[in-house]
């Protein structure tokens, strides 16, 4: 892990700036990695990791390529309206990083949805470098994710926990939580939204479970459904309150040989966290793509349960002016 690390910030020394198409590669309508020809025309031709004799010069390549797509996607997302909001807040892009949103300013959306991906390379955007790069934007890229929320009528955010390198050296000498924490605090924490949904992946799902707990009040408050696929976290220890409000509103699904949906276990007593079940996959990248379609019916079960409530309240609230007038 260290070493990766090590290796992530060396290479932010000097990162690739060239484009896909530079790079001899681009994207097909159904999304796909393909070679382009000498005359910069798209073919059939998927990426080919092995091009030189040696090993480093195919890995170095591959990074190249890597750092092309995110790039790439970066462009996807300004095209499809998100801004990127400063991390932190005022800070230039020479010495700072950035989330993505739908809106310029969180504080006035009615529903909120909040992506995090898992560790490593991958930014905003990517649940898996090598699935986009390998099969497809459908199979590895969070787009499919964001464009069912913005379906159910959600602004979106991406959080970008893993961009806290620049130029060899760590931004506000952060790690990954660090970056979510002052997210949450600048960007987050005082929206008026009504309801709040999050989706989680790998190592992603840990950072939520420890932003649950340092914003206790806002998760019980505002947070309704909380999905996680193949989340680090196993067990949940802290207060009582977030804990049970926590088991009660998420569910991670985990690789498996089993069939979707089938129940793995549920951690009982202290440390219960969530109810774990099959993502219908036994590989780990392939999580959120496989347990997307029972992932979101999840969200809308739990944003119909606070519909209802809601329903009820006003009934409620509505009776006891009748019973006043009367």
């Amino acid at each position: 892990m260290f070493g990766d690390r090590r290796a992530i910030m060396e290479r932010s020394k000097n990162r690739c700036t060239k484009t896909l198409a530079e790079l001899g590669h681009g994207f097909n309508d159904e999304g796909q990695l393909r070679q382009l020809d000498e005359d910069g025309v798209l073919t059939d031709k998927p990426f080919e990791f092995k091009v030189f004799p040696d090993q480093q010069s195919n890995q170095n390549r591959y990074e190249d390529i890597g750092e092309a797509v995110t790039d790439y996607i970066y462009d996807l997302l300004e095209k499809k309206g998100f801004v990127r909001l400063p991390v932190p807040i005022d800070s230039t892009p020479e010495k700072g990083t950035f989330v993505f949103s739908t809106a310029k300013d969180l504080v006035n959306v009615e529903k909120l949805f909040i992506i995090f991906h898992g560790s490593g390379v991958v930014r905003a955007g990517q649940w898996s470098r090598s699935l986009i790069i390998n099969h497809s934007m459908e199979a590895g890229s969070q787009f499919p994710y964001i464009e069912e929320a913005q379906k159910m009528g959600f602004d979106v955010l991406l959080m970008n926990t893993n961009d806290i390198y620049r130029n060899g050296e760590l931004i506000e000498n952060w790690e990954p939580y660090d970056n979510a924490e002052y997210v949450f605090e600048k960007y987050v924490v005082n929206t008026k939204a009504k309801t709040v949904s999050m989706v989680a992946h790998s190592y992603g799902g840990q950072i939520l479970v420890l932003l649950s707990k340092q914003f206790k009040d806002f998760f019980i408050e505002k947070v309704h459904a909380v999905g996680m696929t193949d989340s680090t976290n196993v067990g949940f220890k802290g207060p009582k309150e977030i804990k049970r409000h926590m088991h009660y509103i998420s569910r991670n699904w985990q690789r498996s040989t089993k069939p979707l949906d089938s129940t793995l276990y549920s951690i009982p007593g202290d440390w219960a966290d969530a109810d774990h079940v099959s993502a219908g996959t036994n590989v780990h990248e392939w999580t959120s793509f496989y347990a997307k379609e029972s992932l979101f019916e999840f969200i809308q079960m739990h944003y119909d349960r606070l519909a209802n409530n809601d329903r009820l309240k006003k009934l409620r609230e509505e009776n006891e002016r009748l019973k006043e007038v009367e």
